[in-house]
């Protein structure tokens, strides 16, 4: 699934990108509002997570205008420890949650996963679906059968948005937006490649091609 990222501190904002990149999202870093402001708008992000003292255009003011045009981004804002008052603003806002600075990374990875889960009204800590459990955390899928399979990190952003999405069918275009960085280049094939990879481990039949239209992650008992 794809992040932005919005934070002005060049040595946060580097270390959020690589450890939630590590926990198998593709994330997008911008380190002002206006670019902030611009990418939400343009882009079909998963989660935002945004510092509401940013330069250029405050987050605040950036959250307000997404919201003022209908866009439903889950946005988890970041404020001071102390700063209560900004918190209720950025709730006012739209916010959907907030992490207090300085924080820990497994917190903020935590609220991501507990948005994402109300957002896709999932249920459960592990995402399941066709018999098939996503351990995110270490990053496997359990098969029905019990076996535990280990996937690269294009396999888990792949899988995962297959199984938050199940029965719908994903254009190719689709799935490049919500599985690579915004900076990065993709080509068909080599989507093709990953999903193939990810069929001779999880199963053939799962993922679905249906001809023209993309594919689809089918649920049996669905």
């Amino acid at each position: 699934m794809r992040l932005l990222l919005a934070e002005d501190d060049p040595r946060l904002g580097s270390r959020l990108k690589r450890e939630l990149k590590r926990a198998g999202f593709a994330v997008d870093l911008v380190d002002n509002g206006i670019d902030a402001e611009f990418q939400g708008f343009e882009e079909p992000y998963d989660c935002v997570i945004l510092d509401l003292g940013l330069p250029g255009k405050p987050g605040i003011a950036v959250l307000q205008n997404w919201r003022s045009q209908e866009i439903a981004l889950p946005v988890i804002i970041l404020t001071a420890r102390d700063g209560w008052h900004e918190r209720v603003e950025g709730l006012k806002a739209g916010a959907d949650d907030y992490v207090g600075k300085p924080f820990h990374t497994e917190e903020l990875l935590a609220r991501i996963d507990a948005l994402l889960r109300r957002s896709q009204e999932r249920t459960g800590v592990q995402l399941k679906v066709a018999g098939i459990s996503l351990d995110e955390e270490r990053q496997h899928a359990i098969l029905p059968s019990g076996e535990i399979i280990v996937l690269s990190g294009m396999e888990f952003r792949l899988l995962r948005y297959f199984m938050s999405k199940s029965g719908k069918i994903l254009s190719q275009s689709q799935l490049n937006e919500h599985i690579y960085e915004g900076d990065s280049e993709h080509e068909s094939n080599v989507l093709e490649v990953h999903i193939s990879r990810l069929r001779q481990k999880i199963g053939k039949d799962t993922i679905k091609t249906r001809r023209g239209q993309g594919y689809v992650f089918e649920d049996p008992a669905a």
